[in-house]
């Protein structure tokens, strides 16, 4: 079963991160070209899109990470420092993208549709600076989780 739990979980990782990745490095400079109604409305689309598989991605990390954390490691007293710092850095992770997609998510979604473009447009740039903290925070915990248990061993 942990086998499976750390599947889930790293698949959850990696789309939630590499998502952002995309998005932010890929997409966003190519779509920079486009008219303004219809980027804005090309990233409205996305971001219906990728938020909800995010959303299942909290749901799945949450699950797999508390199940290893209790199953492979004994619980939060017995769990190595790098889980720990991973754990941490993941529920800061989680709180910005809620705060993501219930405040500016939700502002540009009604500023698509009621065609106010200038206003939109500078939501995205908010929404394109929070995705911009939460992707750093994402490639810290992926750099953590893949070198953590042996760089940490020697703090």
């Amino acid at each position: 079963m942990n086998a499976i739990a750390i599947v889930a979980h790293g698949l959850a990782a990696t789309v939630w991160v590499g998502g952002m990745f995309f998005a932010y490095v890929i997409l966003r400079p190519t779509v920079a070209a486009l008219e303004p109604h219809r980027r804005l409305t090309l990233w409205d689309g996305v971001f219906r899109r990728f938020f909800s598989w995010v959303w299942v991605s909290v749901a799945v990390l949450l699950l797999s990470g508390y199940w290893l954390m209790f199953q492979a490691f004994g619980g939060f007293g017995s769990s190595p420092v790098h889980v720990h710092i991973m754990h941490l850095v993941g529920l800061i992770m989680m709180l910005i993208f809620a705060y993501l997609y219930i405040k500016p998510r939700r502002e540009f979604q009604l500023q698509v549709i009621a065609e106010n473009w200038t206003e939109a447009g500078a939501t995205l740039n908010r929404i394109r600076q929070i995705v911009l903290i939460n992707l750093v925070l994402g490639l810290i915990v992926l750099v953590i989780a893949f070198s953590g248990r042996f760089i940490l061993q020697y703090i």
